[in-house]
């Protein structure tokens, strides 16, 4: 991974390189839900490569770093209080935090009910999160299999991981496993559904080309729409 940066304006951004496999075939740019700005390039790119499409790409990245960043100071630190609110498929769940012998969280009614020994916050976060990992692995599993229906030249759905990533929904390794961010449990099954749609096609289309962007239409239109309705939400869903 590099670091460089390009001038805009009056002001500096730093964007990272990442150089990737060669089956990718050309330079991506991405905006994260957290503003930093990645580069994603085949490994025989030249440096100079990068810099122009930057260059030429600067106020479409600048637009999208300042959207990031107002998005980004809406949100408020977690507390893991009663009454706070947290996501589960789309969904709100007020907290309720009720003080027990043994650690357990149900979710129902529009409730977290966190039933703990200790209240402390931080022993709150690591029940409601060992919650949603649980609750991620059986609800992404079940849509993958839903997903994969669609997908008629693939004999079967690939090997899965999931992963707690801060800048990725998702990702297709060179071996044909694909990675989803665990903090998708939170968002509508819409959204989820769309990634696994988005790194499916990556298994044959190992980049971001136009035939890639043509089989993702194919297989599950509308996809823009939903990926604008997931990235204006990701510092929610994110947010832990």
């Amino acid at each position: 991974m590099m670091l460089s940066s390009f001038r805009y304006g009056e002001k500096t951004y730093e964007y990272t390189v990442q150089l990737r496999s060669r089956r990718k075939k050309s330079i991506a740019i991405h905006v994260l839900p957290d503003g930093s700005i990645e580069v994603n390039a085949p490994m025989n790119t030249l440096p100079q490569e990068i810099t122009l499409l930057v260059h030429q790409r600067a106020g479409w990245i600048v637009r999208h770093v300042e959207q990031a960043q107002q998005r980004h100071s809406r949100i408020l630190p977690r507390e893991y209080t009663s009454g706070e609110t947290h996501l589960y498929l789309g969904d709100s769940y007020a907290l309720k935090v009720v003080p027990a012998d043994v650690d357990c969280v149900t979710a129902s009614h529009g409730f977290f009910m966190v039933q703990c020994s200790d209240a402390a916050p931080e022993h709150v976060k690591r029940l409601l999160n060992a919650w949603y990992k649980q609750h991620a692995q059986e609800v992404f599993a079940h849509r993958l299999s839903l997903v994969v229906e669609d997908f008629a030249w693939l004999d079967s759905a690939p090997p899965m991981a999931i992963r707690a990533m801060r800048k990725q929904w998702g990702s297709c390794s060179s071996r044909g496993r694909i990675h989803i961010n665990r903090h998708l449990v939170k968002a509508p099954v819409e959204c989820l559904d769309y990634v696994l749609a988005h790194e499916l096609c990556h298994l044959q289309e190992y980049n971001h080309s136009k035939r890639f962007y043509a089989l993702l239409d194919r297989h599950h239109p509308g996809w823009r729409a939903i990926k604008s309705k997931l990235d204006e939400m990701a510092d929610m869903f994110l947010n832990e």
